[in-house]
């Protein structure tokens, strides 16, 4: 009896992370992401999983963003009883994000309803708030580099991946194989977060691709985005950037803080980071000081460098205010949130800009800002982009081709088997051919729905 891996997500895409461990009638899921970005992708998260989910033993998560957590809410509402298991920095953080997810999920399909933009009669929420606020009890935390028995005889571990808050690689140990999922992996020369611990030695490595046939520019995050601010400063235009309100908000606010110290930008230059999710994120970087590069005094100033909104009702006074000024508002892809009200309003006027963080998913309304759209889709209607548009390259939070060579490198022996995963087709065969030709190891990229042996 083998032990198999079924890709259910995270394969031929950068979202919707899902492996399906199985052995000997156990099950056990390794994250439990959204499908992000094109509609046929989006429609994936309303079908059905391949095993029910009152099936599954257990879930380990690697980190906490939605495309590896969010679906979370739907397993527990679909029949899922049994725990999840994630590090204390990860279990914070889906405090936050889950229930917002559930919050934007009720407020889209409220305002299709409303507006009637749905095809439905009635437009249903994935889940709601309070589904993702019942998802929490079933959190349980280890700290990294602790082993512990997910499933009886089953062990796994957690080991630093660098990226974001919390965020881990699993080594999962079952019936003599061993496992190494890689999670989302930082950069080693991230602006906020420490580096990822060095890979364990393991018989069958998932590695995502997100940037797998990328590498980041020499330039680092602080000179290419003084050049672009001091532009909008100077015309007395508005940025809005969109942020992942989890990790990109941190490190632009940290950023925007060193370029005044500098003298790069004003200090009397307003930034505004509205995101309620993003400020609760923001507070969390005092509680986990050994997993970043900040000190508690950085830390602090994370919360005092710009106004934090919360309500909504500041959110939408920001659209009498003058520039110049930057907003920071979720999401990193503009695929909802509060952002698009900002984008909505800002976007038609050249003085303006938006700033684009990094990778931006195929199909959102990032990627089409990001190609030179003339106009955006926002809530029913054409947005006229006269906004110069800016994509960073070097505010990733994922390693880059190279640096996801590095890793495996770090690995005692190689590998029997390694599979590509949470990258899009181009991106992933790229770093599967570099690691046969480069590693001389065995590698492949499954494809959604497969499954394989370890």
């Amino acid at each position: 009896m083998s032990v198999t891996i079924s890709f259910l997500g995270g394969a031929g895409t950068v979202t919707g992370s899902k492996y399906l461990v199985r052995f000997d009638g156990k099950a056990l899921l390794v994250d439990c992401g959204l499908f992000q970005g094109y509609k046929q992708l989006r429609l994936r998260n309303w079908n059905p999983l391949p095993v029910a989910p009152d099936q599954i033993n257990a879930v380990l998560l690697t980190h906490a963003h939605l495309d590896h957590s969010g679906y979370l809410p739907l397993l527990v509402k679909e029949g899922f009883s049994g725990p999840i298991y994630a590090t204390p920095g990860t279990r914070d953080l889906c405090k936050i994000l889950l229930p917002d997810s559930g919050h934007i999920q009720e407020e889209d399909a409220e305002f299709a309803n409303r507006h009637k933009l749905s095809k439905h009669e009635t437009a249903l929420p994935l889940y709601t708030r309070q589904d993702a606020l019942d998802t929490l009890p079933h959190i349980k935390t280890h700290d990294f580099g602790r082993a512990f028995n997910p499933i009886p005889g089953w062990k796994a571990t957690f080991s630093a991946a660098g990226h974001i808050l919390g965020a881990s690689s699993i080594l999962l140990e079952v019936a003599g194989r061993r496992i190494l999922f890689s999670g989302d992996l930082g950069r080693p020369d991230d602006l906020i977060m420490s580096p990822p611990d060095e890979a364990p030695q393991a018989d069958t490595v998932l590695i995502e691709s997100t940037y797998g046939d990328r590498i980041h520019p020499v330039e680092d995050m602080l000179a290419e985005l003084a050049a672009p601010l001091q532009r909008v400063a100077k015309r007395g235009g508005v940025a809005v950037v969109p942020v992942f309100a989890v990790g990109r908000a941190q490190a632009l606010l940290h950023a925007i803080h060193l370029l005044k110290l500098r003298g790069d930008l004003p200090t009397s230059l307003p930034v505004f980071l509205d995101s309620p999710m993003a400020v609760h994120t923001t507070h969390l970087f005092e509680a986990h000081l050994g997993e970043h590069r900040l000190s508690q005094q950085d830390s602090r100033a994370l919360t005092h460098g710009a106004t934090m909104v919360n309500s909504t009702d500041e959110s939408r006074a920001l659209a009498s205010r003058h520039g110049p000024m930057v907003i920071l508002s979720a999401s990193g892809m503009a695929t909802g949130g509060r952002v698009l009200h900002h984008l909505a309003h800002y976007a038609g006027d050249h003085r303006n800009m938006v700033i684009l963080t990094g990778y931006q998913a195929p199909g959102t309304r990032g990627a089409s800002f990001a190609s030179g759209a003339k106009t955006v889709r926002i809530h029913g209607r054409d947005v006229v982009v006269n906004a110069e548009v800016v994509q960073l390259q070097s505010a990733s939070a994922h390693a880059d081709a190279n640096q996801l060579i590095s890793w495996l490198r770090t690995m005692p022996q190689a590998p029997d088997q390694v599979y590509i995963v949470h990258g899009e087709a181009g991106p992933a065969d790229t770093l599967r051919a570099r690691i046969k030709h480069e590693l001389g190891w065995r590698a492949l990229v499954p494809e959604a729905g497969s499954t394989w042996p370890t």
